[in-house]
């Protein structure tokens, strides 16, 4: 019964026919130590009770047993069981709200951090683009055309430039996750910023041949949130699609409502993440890209958007297949005319 059932209580006789009370008890406390046994015993056996305790039983009753005696200790092992239960869960919610403490603490530090090493970092960035591009006016004048080697400086100067915008890009997004910008909270029109995004990265879907299609599962109303932040939400996600996309590859856009928001599934055909990484996507400069193509800080920065709009963000991937990240984001407001009703969510 107890293999096929969730019973919390159990009651037996001690004497009995081939398994006795205590060794069903000994089984019962090895198999299923949350469970309770009460054991009943003759009157001129009371030891059997006493050793049923020693062995884990919640307690004995002599015979003859009155029934309301019986209830009562039935009562008590149950008061027992729900004091061991809030107990677990105290415990469970005090380690959540520890771990989330530490992680918040760590969010905090690296975010005091990113904003120390980007602002650092951008000054001497500053003067080396300027003496780089100096130094390019001076080899683009007529009278440094024939010195020697000019063709290896000018492409050791290229990749000066190159590295300036890269470690740009990565103190530009440090910055970005150090910020907490106010929300700008209006009526934003999903399907037209996913319309405008691709738009906007026309140039990069033609050169690789992608196909997009985008669809939309019912009518959608506006959501009330901040179109700024969700514009760099789809700009980032579907340049990683764009990405990760063998030419001639597809990516789909599924627009759906959900509990008064919005969900937004972008999924690619691409290269896919092996399994053992997808616990690190989101980590901070971990990225599948090669070397000096990505700076590993995209999802991330992304992740913190879309928490501060009080939304989730989920990926699946299947290496080899491609990838499928779902952005859920809610309304932040119901419009009632000409007036916006804020909730806290």
């Amino acid at each position: 019964m107890l293999e096929t059932q969730s019973i919390e209580i159990v009651i037996s006789d001690v004497k009995m026919p081939g398994m006795d009370g205590i060794d069903l008890l000994k089984t019962i406390k090895t198999r299923y130590p949350d469970c309770e046994v009460i054991l009943l015993t003759g009157h001129a056996n009371a030891s059997d009770g006493v050793s049923g305790i020693k062995e884990g039983a919640f307690d004995y009753l002599s015979k003859p047993i009155a029934l309301d005696h019986l209830i009562n200790k039935i009562r008590q092992a149950q008061e027992k069981i729900i004091r061991k239960t809030e107990k677990e869960k105290e415990a469970a919610f005090k380690e959540t709200i520890k771990q989330k403490m530490v992680a918040t603490e760590r969010l905090a530090s690296l975010g005091t951090l990113s904003a120390g090493v980007a602002h650092e970092i951008n000054n001497p960035l500053a003067i080396i683009n300027e003496a780089c591009g100096w130094m390019k006016t001076i080899l683009s004048k007529e009278n440094m055309q024939n010195i020697p080697r000019k063709s290896d400086l000018d492409k050791a100067l290229n990749k000066i430039e190159t590295s300036i915008n890269r470690a740009r890009q990565i103190t530009h997004q440090l910055l970005q996750f150090s910020r907490k910008p106010e929300s700008l909270i209006a009526d934003v029109n999903i399907e037209g910023l996913v319309s405008d995004t691709i738009q906007l990265l026309q140039k990069e879907i033609s050169l690789k041949e992608i196909h997009i299609s985008v669809e939309q599962t019912s009518p959608l109303q506006p959501i009330g949130s901040d179109p700024a932040q969700i514009r760099q939400i789809l700009l980032n996600l579907l340049t990683n699609a764009i990405h990760a996309s063998h030419v001639q590859g597809s990516i789909s856009v599924l627009i759906s409502p959900e509990n008064k928001g919005v969900r937004i599934e972008i999924k690619d055909t691409g290269e896919g993440i092996p399994e053992e990484n997808l616990d690190k996507v989101f980590e901070p400069f971990y990225t599948t890209k090669a070397p000096g193509q990505g700076t590993g800080l995209g999802l991330f920065v992304i992740k913190g958007i879309v928490e501060r709009l009080k939304g989730t963000i989920l990926l699946a991937s299947q290496f080899g297949k491609g990838t499928v990240i779902s952005v859920y984001l809610p309304c932040q407001f119901e419009s009632k005319g000409e007036k916006n009703v804020y909730h806290t969510h």
